[in-house]
C-alpha cells in the first residue's frame, strides 16, 4: 500500500490469551468447572475496545470508523454480524461505520489494513479490533471448524486435524531438503515458551518447555492419523487454541493533533502490503510464496531492506512456520533460519528478536486477534512497556507478518519508532 498520508499507532489493549493449560481457563478438570464461565466473544470484543480507548485516553466519540477481524464467530460462538458488537461496546460508538473483515488467521491484519486505507482516504481517528473464541467445541470439532481456512472440499480429508497435517507436510519437505532434525526444530518451541513464561498475558505463561520434551525425547504426542505426515508433527510444534481479544487506535498526523498526542507516543506505519494466493492450488511447501510477495512489496514501499529490521512479530502457527517466515521475509537464506534460532539471534537478547511475547506457540492464537496483537507488541516493545520480556535496547524499525490459511493471505507491515 502506497501511503499518501502518514499514519500512527498510538497504542491499544491486549486481553490475556487463555485456553487449556492456562490457570484462568475453566475446563472440565478445573476446580471452578460448573461454577463460573469463560469470557464470551462479545465480552472479549467489548473488553478490547474499552481497554484500547482507556489505554490511549481516546474518547469513543473521536472514533470515526472501526473494523473487526474475526474468522469463525458463527461456528464457535453462534454469532456473526460483529461490527454491531463493536458498536455496542460504548454508547458513543453507536451509528459509527463498523465492519467485520475475514481472512482466516490474517483477519486481524486485514482489519488493520482496512483502518489504514481509511486513513489514506481521509479519516483521522480509527479503531482496529480482533477477537476469537475457539474453546467452546472439542478439539476434533474445532479442528473441523478451523479447516474452513483451507480449501475444505479438497483438503478436509487429509486428516481429522487438517491444518496440523498441512504444516506437517511442510516439515516433511523441509527435513528432506535441508536435513532438519527434530532436535533442531525443538529450539523454536523452547524459545516461544521461554518468552511466554516472561509474559503475563501469554496463554502458556505458566507452562515450561524443555528441549528434551520439544525434541520428543519425552512423551510428546504425535497426534495425526495420516500415515504420511504423522511422524513429523508433535503437540509442542503447534500454536495454542486460545480465546482473546485485542484492539488498537490508528490515527493520521491530524489525528495526533486532535487527540493532543505527539509522534513520540506512537509508532509510524512505514508501509503495509496485503497479498492473496490461490486457494485451489498447493504451493511449494518450502516457500511461503504469498508472504514473499507481501514482504517484497512492503520493503519496496518503505525503501528498506530486511537488514534494517530490528524486531519482528511473525506468524508461527507451527514451529516450521516461523522458520519459513524468516526465510520469506529475507532474514535468512533457505534452510538457514534454524541456525539463527539455535545461536540465539532471534532470542530476546539477540540481534533480531522474533516473537518476543511467545508468538502463536507461546502467547497463543485467538485467530482474529493475532494480527492486531502483533502490531501492539511492536508498539509495546518500542515504547519499553514489556516488563520482564522487554528487549534491552532502543528499537527503531519493526516488522509484522500475519498469515491466513496455508499461506493464502498475507499482511506484512513495517513500522518506525518515533
Amino acid at each position: 500500500m502506497s501511503l499518501q498520508r502518514r499514519a500512527f499507532v498510538i497504542g491499544g489493549h491486549i486481553s490475556p490469551f487463555i485456553g487449556k493449560n492456562h490457570p484462568d481457563f475453566v475446563w472440565q478438570r478445573h476446580p471452578d468447572f460448573g461454577q463460573r464461565d469463560n469470557p464470551t466473544l462479545e465480552q472479549y470484543i467489548s473488553g478490547a475496545v474499552l481497554g484500547a480507548l482507556d489505554a490511549t485516553d481516546v474518547p469513543a466519540s473521536a472514533i470515526e470508523k472501526a473494523w473487526i477481524g474475526n474468522f469463525v464467530g458463527e461456528l464457535f460462538s453462534n454469532q456473526g454480524h460483529l461490527g454491531a458488537v463493536v458498536a455496542g461496546a460504548h454508547p458513543d460508538l453507536l451509528h459509527k461505520p463498523v465492519m467485520r473483515v475475514e481472512g482466516a488467521c490474517a483477519s486481524g491484519g486485514l482489519a488493520f489494513a482496512s483502518a489504514l486505507e481509511s486513513i489514506q482516504a481521509g479519516a483521522d481517528v480509527t479503531l482496529a479490533v480482533g477477537a476469537e473464541v475457539q474453546t467452546t467445541a472439542s478439539a476434533r470439532v474445532g479442528g473441523d471448524y478451523l479447516a474452513r481456512a483451507a480449501h475444505y472440499a479438497r483438503q478436509r480429508d487429509i486428516d481429522d486435524f487438517t491444518f496440523p497435517a498441512l504444516f506437517a507436510r511442510r516439515i516433511k519437505a523441509y527435513r528432506a531438503a535441508y536435513s532438519l532434525t527434530e532436535s533442531e526444530l525443538a529450539h523454536v518451541s523452547v524459545k516461544a515458551y521461554a518468552n511466554a513464561n516472561k509474559n503475563p498475558l501469554a496463554h502458556m505463561h505458566a507452562v515450561t518447555m524443555t528441549h528434551a520434551h520439544a525434541a520428543g525425547e519425552e512423551r510428546n504426542a504425535k497426534f495425526l492419523t495420516n500415515p504420511e505426515f504423522k511422524d513429523f508433527l508433535k503437540v509442542s510444534d503447534c500454536s495454542q487454541v486460545s480465546d482473546g481479544g485485542a484492539a488498537l487506535v490508528l490515527v493520521s498526523e491530524a489525528g495526533l493533533a486532535k487527540l493532543g498526542k505527539s509522534e513520540h507516543d506512537a509508532i509510524e506505519v512505514l508501509s503495509l502490503a496485503h497479498t492473496t494466493g490461490n486457494l485451489f492450488v498447493d504451493g511449494d511447501p518450502l516457500i511461503m510464496e504469498t508472504t514473499v510477495a507481501a514482504a517484497e512489496r512492503a520493503y519496496a514501499a518503505a525503501g528498506l531492506a530486511p537488514d534494517a529490521v530490528q524486531i519482528a512479530e511473525v506468524h508461527d502457527c507451527f514451529t516450521i512456520t516461523e522458520l519459513l517466515m524468516m526465510e520469506a521475509l529475507g532474514f535468512a537464506a533457505p534452510g538457514e533460519s534454524v541456525a539463527q534460532v539455535i545461536d540465539g539471534r532471534t532470542a530476546l537478547t539477540g540481534a533480531l528478536p522474533i516473537n518476543t511475547g511467545g508468538g502463536l506457540v507461546g502467547f497463543g492464537h485467538p485467530v482474529g486477534a493475532t494480527g492486531i496483537k502483533q502490531i501492539l507488541e511492536l508498539h509495546r516493545q518500542m515504547k519499553g512497556h514489556c516488563g520482564d520480556y522487554q528487549v534491552g535496547r532502543s528499537l527503531e524499525i519493526g516488522l509484522t507478518a500475519n498469515m491466513g490459511g496455508d499461506d493464502k493471505t498475507a499482511v506484512v507491515g513495517l513500522f518506525a519508532n518515533r
